[in-house]
C-alpha cells in the first residue's frame, strides 16, 4: 500500500468515526434520554479501562508471535505502539486491516511484511477459539447457544485442518498462481507466509495464545455487564458473556466492516428479548458498549499512530523516505 493511499484511507475512518457517532445519537437520542439520565459515568469509564486490558493481554500474543518467528530487534515501546496502531483499521472485515502494523512494522524495523502479516491470521483463529469458548461458558442452561458455539467451532476446525496442512495449503497456493492476474505475482510471497502462519498455528503455539484470547475477550464481555450496571439492570454475568460473545462472533462470521450493524443489532436484540432489559436501556447499552470497545480502539491506534509517526517521521511520508532513528531511546 503507497503512502499516500493509507492516509487516504485514515481519513476516511475519521470520517467513519465521527458519521457512526452522529447518526448514534441521531437515532437513539430520543429513546436514550431518560436512560442516560440515570447512567453512573463511572461504568464507561471502566468499559474502557476493561477493554484497553483487553489491548495489552492481545499484545502479549502479538508478542508470542514475534518471538515464534524469531524476529528481534524491535524494542517494546515500538512493539506496543506498533501492535496499537493495527487498530486504526480495526473497521474492515474480519479486522484484516489490522495488517497494517505489519506494514508499520516494515517500515520501522525493515522487517518484511510477508512474515508477519499470517500473525493476523493467527490471531483471529486464536480469538476465534476463545470466542466459542466464552461462548460456551456464557450457553451453560441457556438454549440455543450450544449451536452457535458448534457452528463457530466447526468453521475454525476447518481453518485449523488447513493450515495444518502444508501439502494441502501448497496445493491451494499453486491453484491460485495459475489463475491470471495478481495471483500469479503474489504466489512465492504466499508461500512465505504459509511457512510463517504454519508455524503460529502448530497444536503447541495455539495453546498460550488461546489462553490469552479467552482472559482477553472475557474482559470485554465484561464491560457489557459493566455498562448494565450503570443503568442499575441486575443481568448476570453469564448472559453477558453470551450476549457479547454471539454478537461477535455474528460481527466477524459475516463480511462488513467491523461487524457494523450486525453486532449492535445481535446485541440489542439479545438484551431486550432475552434479557428482558427495557429497549432505550437496550439501544443506550449497546451503543455505549460500542463505543468503549470499537471505537475506542480505533482513537487509541490513531494515538499510537501520532506517537511512531513522532519518533519516525518518515513512516508515513508521501515520498520514499528512510525511516529516522527513534527519538527517545527506549
Amino acid at each position: 500500500m503507497k503512502p499516500h493511499y493509507l492516509r487516504r484511507v485514515l481519513y476516511v475512518m475519521l470520517a467513519g468515526v465521527a458519521l457512526y457517532g452522529a447518526f448514534a445519537i441521531f437515532a437513539g437520542l430520543g429513546t436514550m434520554r431518560d436512560a442516560l439520565a440515570t447512567f453512573r459515568v463511572w461504568a464507561f469509564v471502566a468499559a474502557c479501562a476493561l477493554a484497553f486490558l483487553n489491548y495489552c493481554l492481545r499484545y502479549l500474543k502479538w508478542e508470542y508471535y514475534l518471538a515464534c518467528l524469531d524476529i528481534r530487534g524491535v524494542g517494546k515501546v515500538d512493539s506496543f505502539l506498533t501492535f496499537l496502531s493495527g487498530f486504526v483499521l480495526t473497521v474492515t472485515p474480519g479486522k484484516v486491516g489490522e495488517v497494517f502494523k505489519s506494514l508499520v512494522l516494515s517500515k520501522t524495523h525493515d522487517v518484511r511484511v510477508s512474515r508477519t502479516a499470517p500473525i493476523v491470521v493467527a490471531e483471529r483463529v486464536t480469538d476465534l477459539i476463545g470466542i466459542i469458548v466464552l461462548i460456551v461458558i456464557g450457553s451453560a442452561g441457556f438454549a440455543g447457544g450450544l449451536g452457535w458455539a458448534a457452528a463457530g467451532g466447526v468453521l475454525v476446525g476447518l481453518l485449523v485442518v488447513v493450515v495444518a496442512s502444508r501439502r494441502l495449503s501448497h496445493a491451494i497456493i499453486a491453484l491460485l498462481q495459475k489463475i491470471p492476474g495478481p495471483f500469479q505475482r503474489l504466489g512465492p510471497k504466499l508461500h512465505v507466509a504459509y511457512d510463517s502462519l504454519a508455524v503460529l498455528v502448530s497444536p503447541k503455539n495455539l495453546v498460550l495464545p488461546t489462553l490469552l484470547s479467552i482472559a482477553a475477550w472475557s474482559l470485554e464481555c465484561f464491560s457489557l455487564w459493566v455498562v448494565l450496571r450503570g443503568f442499575g439492570q441486575t443481568t448476570s454475568v453469564t448472559l453477558c458473556i453470551f450476549f457479547y460473545a454471539t454478537s461477535t462472533l455474528a460481527g466477524a462470521l459475516v463480511p462488513v466492516p467491523g461487524g457494523l450493524g450486525i453486532t449492535e443489532g445481535s446485541l440489542k436484540a439479545q438484551l431486550v428479548e432475552l434479557g428482558k432489559v427495557a429497549p432505550n436501556i437496550g439501544t443506550a447499552a449497546m451503543i455505549l458498549v460500542r463505543f468503549a470497545t470499537l471505537w475506542f480502539a480505533v482513537l487509541v491506534g490513531f494515538i499510537a499512530l501520532t506517537i511512531l509517526k513522532r519518533r519516525y517521521p518518515g513512516l508515513l511520508a508521501v515520498t520514499p523516505a528512510v525511516v529516522a532513528t527513534p527519538e527517545a531511546a527506549e
